[in-house]
């Protein structure tokens, strides 16, 4: 429960910033070419808000209804749908008496102030943490894979030395890069000879259906740190400091051969083979019926493989930061493609709040925070410029219409286009969120 908490204030307080912040770009444009704003809103007010007060000719203020927010601007058909300010005579300040031009800047203010803010993000974060990663070169025990990785041909102890042939510098990009460059293969060092692993659409849709594929392969290595609650191994005599050998007399090179070997004695029992003061000992324990023995053990991933770390002074960190920016940007329209391709079933993976939520550490990280809330204020700048009336990019649809035809669209349609927009993001919105509870239900979120 609580790393739901966790979670759910983190995603909230993303959200709440990034929200303000892309109503704030279309204010300032709004401010700037003296065009009248009614209210500006974090969260929407329906029949009441939770706060407001009115400041000059704006109201601003917080609602009920946590979907986002918004600013009402005089003169233009929006999620208000004010018909009766429409009838009236456009007025000076009213947006809809602007030129097209300045319209056009206030559209795409919010997107603007989203794509500029993540940047901002990026900088400050290469600036304050650097950038560490593992390098592909460094994951010297090979991989380990789970049944996904299996199905498209990879094997628990493979060495990956390139993606279509291109070495990948950052072991975490290679499944990325396989599935957002569409890659067909995969090389592998396998038993001391080089293999292509083929990659076809139906293994891309596994992929994109698949919360991890593979990890470093981890050398066998266990000693005792801690127990966990109704610990079968405390029951048995196990004590902190015990170095753990083998299991019913067999030794083990990596942490999966001894995790699979668990498994098949789930509730069984099992002779442990362990060292206690430099003496070997054997303990007799029942294995829970999860495979577990409830132990807590000392094993820090940057002492078994060497990381890199990139550290940015404050000129370094600025092109840096963008260039960061930049990638992430192609790297989610390439994402966005793909539901484009019904091969690869990549519509399965659409989510909902639950699932940016679950972006997020179990743990509060304000590095991770910062990273997470760069990416979502990608994908709100993305996501709006979609050419969906009721959208950002709608609006500039029109706009780019009006400005090469010399003609503005009729009030009327732009009425009948802003409903047809709304009821197409509430189904969007819901078929997002109903993935995430068939996920849920299912066991695969």
């Amino acid at each position: 429960m609580e790393t739901i908490l966790i979670k759910a204030a983190q995603l909230i307080l993303s959200l709440s910033i990034l929200v303000v912040l892309h109503e704030f770009g279309h204010f300032m444009f709004a401010r700037l070419f003296k065009t009248r704003v009614e209210k500006f809103f974090l969260f929407f007010d329906p029949w009441f808000s939770l706060f407001k007060v009115k400041k000059g000719d704006t109201e601003y203020g917080v609602g009920w209804l946590p979907l986002g927010g918004y600013v009402k601007i005089s003169g233009m058909i929006d999620e208000s749908m004010d018909k009766e300010a429409m009838k009236q005579p456009p007025k000076p300040w009213e947006f809809r008496s602007k030129p097209a031009w300045q319209r056009l800047l206030i559209m795409l203010g919010g997107v603007m102030m989203n794509f500029l803010f993540a940047m901002i993000i990026y900088i400050g974060v290469l600036y304050a943490w650097g950038e560490t990663y593992l390098p592909t070169e460094n994951v010297k025990y090979g991989i380990v894979v789970n049944e996904v990785g299996e199905k498209i041909g990879l094997n628990t102890g493979d060495k990956i030395l390139a993606v279509d042939n291109n070495p990948i510098e950052n072991f975490n990009k290679i499944i990325p890069t396989v599935v957002l460059d569409h890659a067909s293969s995969i090389q592998v060092e396998r038993n001391g000879q080089v293999t292509d692993v083929e990659i076809s659409d139906a293994d891309l849709a596994l992929l994109l259906k698949s919360k991890s594929v593979m990890a470093p392969r981890i050398p066998f290595r266990m000693e005792v740190a801690g127990f966990l609650s109704d610990s079968p191994g405390k029951e048995a005599g196990l004590q902190v400091g015990d170095e753990i050998k083998g299991l019913n007399g067999e030794v083990f090179q990596f942490n999966d051969e001894w995790t699979k070997e668990l498994q098949k004695h789930k509730g069984k029992p099992i002779s442990l083979l362990i060292e206690r003061e430099g003496k070997p000992m054997e303990i007799a324990m029942n294995l829970s019926e999860d495979g577990m023995i409830g132990i807590q053990i000392n094993q820090l991933f940057n002492e078994i493989f060497e990381l890199k770390t990139i550290n940015y002074g404050l000129l370094a960190s600025i092109p840096a930061g963008i260039n960061r920016g930049v990638q992430i940007t192609k790297d989610y329209l390439k994402q966005f493609k793909l539901f484009f391709r019904p091969e690869t079933k990549a519509y399965e993976s659409l989510g909902g709040f639950a699932t940016i939520g679950n972006i997020f550490p179990a743990t509060w990280d304000w590095e991770s925070f910062w990273t997470m809330t760069a990416f979502i204020s990608i994908i709100l700048a993305i996501m709006n410029l979609l050419p969906i009336p009721a959208l950002d990019g709608g609006h500039v649809m029109f706009l780019a219409f009006e400005m090469i035809s010399g003609r503005k669209p009729g009030e009327k349609f732009m009425e009948y286009a802003q409903v047809a927009g709304m009821v197409l993001l509430l189904a969007l919105v819901l078929y997002a969120n109903a993935n995430d509870i068939i996920k849920m239900i299912n066991g695969t979120f």
